[in-house]
């Protein structure tokens, strides 16, 4: 049965709806709804954190960036992608829309898949982005070295085929009904141009890569800047506003926001610093966007080593954790506090697990006492909110007589720490605004996942079940009774649903940037050809 595109948007903006307008944590100062009109020209310089956004070592071809997830800006400002995520300017109707490709067809119940691309796209370099080079790029980035590659239920046999020059069609083993939502955050959204691949090779092509976005690459030095221009072979008439624009790497929260009032840098991505978040809402020379949460943070538990192959343990870490009063007294309450993997601005988000282990010092030290003590070494990335909780943490665990040691990372030693699977805890985000894709539930709990410390069949086929359906209700049900599941073997607590801020200087406006997208993993999708500034 044939179920078109509008038809899933439709339940899907019904989903988001509810939760949107339920969002707590979420403001705006300044909007793109401004007097004046979108203008041409200029440029801009965009701020990222060194931490996360702001490092792509590997460089930024999508088969081999190995912190894909993390560089969605940068992504998408040269690739474009096959599809986005947009949302109105108060974060609600948020949907998945074609871009680069102009229609889809879910058929067989889910389990094949027609995409239509549009007529006439070129890449920068004048060659075709048709439905051979989607192909090309779908098999190539299935098969790549990174975190960002989809996890499609591909059948044995003409998995992915072209039917006609602008129809590319995959199959499936199973019906996969997240497969559209799963587009935005992952490397098979973004097409790179085969004939410079070729021409270039891979290790010339992952420091220049050729896409088919708003911009094409000037200069690239890894992880600390990216220089673009407008590409005038882009499809969309008019489009991008701008002329140039730059990705700077800095050095974390403090250090942007001086960079932005010294006039060094015109915009800056993730802010979570609260007390600079207060100083730039209170800065008429700034714009602060906070957007809908989508991704809680989530202590990990490795269940497969000890202390946490024993179910005593992960219970005390449960009852040892106040995530309420770190979110009080740590971020004045501008987070709200979640019990599973979704947040207020995410798809089928609850906010309450019925029987979920909230603190109880005196049943922490209980369990400690009887298990003789524990001794956890926990991690985190390199950030201003991370580090705040885990400090806390610490002293919380403390408390219930939990020796804790505090490791921090930049991204890429992270990924190298959770490939070790030698880890005992982490703090970590899980959610995304769809659970089946991006740093969903399954890169978090599911037993293939090298980023998650579970090993669990029933959490594997419940993850398996709720990404396949193309029934809303079911695909929510599904997710609720996971969300049970993780809580009643006490797998891991969550807690903040953080909401990054993006901060700009005034007369700089884009979707994404000074309006709400709810975030695909932590930071927004930002729309760049649609970014502009006043002269």
């Amino acid at each position: 049965m044939r179920r078109k595109t509008q038809r899933i948007a439709v339940l899907l903006a019904a989903l988001l709806g509810v939760a949107a307008c339920s969002n707590q944590g979420a403001s705006t100062t300044g909007s793109s709804a401004a007097v004046e009109s979108p203008r041409q020209g200029g440029e801009i310089t965009v701020l990222e954190d060194s931490a996360f956004a702001g490092s792509w070592p590997t460089g930024l071809d999508p088969a081999s960036n190995t912190t894909g997830g993390a560089n969605i800006a940068m992504m998408q400002a040269i690739y474009g992608g096959l599809f986005l995520v947009r949302a109105n300017d108060d974060g609600s109707n948020a949907r998945v829309e074609p871009h680069q490709a102009e229609s889809y067809e879910l058929l067989d119940g889910g389990k094949t898949v027609k995409i239509k691309i549009r007529d006439g796209i070129k890449f920068s370099d004048g060659t075709p982005l048709d439905a051979e080079a989607v192909r090309f790029n779908f098999e190539r980035n299935l098969n790549a070295n990174c975190t960002c590659k989809p996890t499609w239920p591909l059948a044995e046999k003409d998995p992915i085929t072209v039917e006609e020059p602008n129809t590319v069609v995959l199959r499936f083993s199973e019906p996969y009904g997240a497969v559209i939502n799963s587009f935005p955050v992952s490397n098979v959204n973004w097409i790179v141009s085969p004939t410079a691949l070729k021409e270039m090779g891979e290790e010339k092509f992952r420091v220049t890569p050729v896409g088919a976005g708003p911009f094409k690459v000037v200069s690239n030095k890894l992880s600390s800047e990216l220089v673009l221009e407008r590409n005038p072979n882009y499809f969309k008439q008019g489009l991008p506003y701008l002329d140039k624009l730059t990705f700077k790497s800095i050095g974390g929260d403090q250090a942007a926001y001086t960079a932005l009032l010294s006039g060094q840098a015109h915009a800056y991505e993730g802010m979570n610093t609260v007390p600079l978040l207060e100083q730039a809402e209170a800065n008429d020379k700034l714009t602060v966007t906070l957007q809908p949460p989508t991704s809680p943070y989530v202590i990990q538990l490795n269940t497969q080593i000890e202390p946490f192959n024993d179910k005593k343990a992960r219970e005390a870490i449960y009852y040892a954790t106040n995530f309420q009063a770190i979110a009080d007294g740590v971020f004045k309450g501008k987070y709200p506090v979640s019990q599973s993997f979704t947040a207020s601005g995410g798809l089928f988000h609850k906010e309450t697990v019925p029987g979920y282990r909230t603190y109880d010092l005196e049943k922490a030290k209980q369990l400690v006492q009887e298990l003789g003590g524990m001794k956890i070494k926990l991690g985190t990335i390199s950030n201003y909110v991370a580090k705040q909780v885990v400090t806390a943490l610490q002293t919380q665990w403390r408390e219930a007589g939990i020796e804790v040691e505090i490791v921090d990372h930049q991204l890429a030693t992270l990924i190298k720490e959770f490939q070790t699977n030698k880890w005992q805890a982490m703090l970590q985000t899980a959610g995304a605004w769809d659970p089946a894709s991006g740093v969903g539930v399954g890169f978090r709990f599911t037993s293939t996942s090298p980023y998650s410390g579970i090993k669990d069949p029933k959490i594997d086929e419940l993850v398996r079940k709720a990404s396949a359906t193309i029934d809303q209700a079911e695909r929510e049900r599904l997710y609720t009774e996971l969300g049970q599941y993780i809580s009643d073997n006490a797998y891991a607590p969550f807690g903040l649903a953080f909401a990054p801020g993006n901060v700009v200087v005034k007369g700089v406006y884009g979707p994404g940037l000074t309006t709400k997208i709810p975030p695909l993993m932590v930071n927004t999708g930002v729309i760049w050809d649609e970014v502009w500034r006043s002269q």
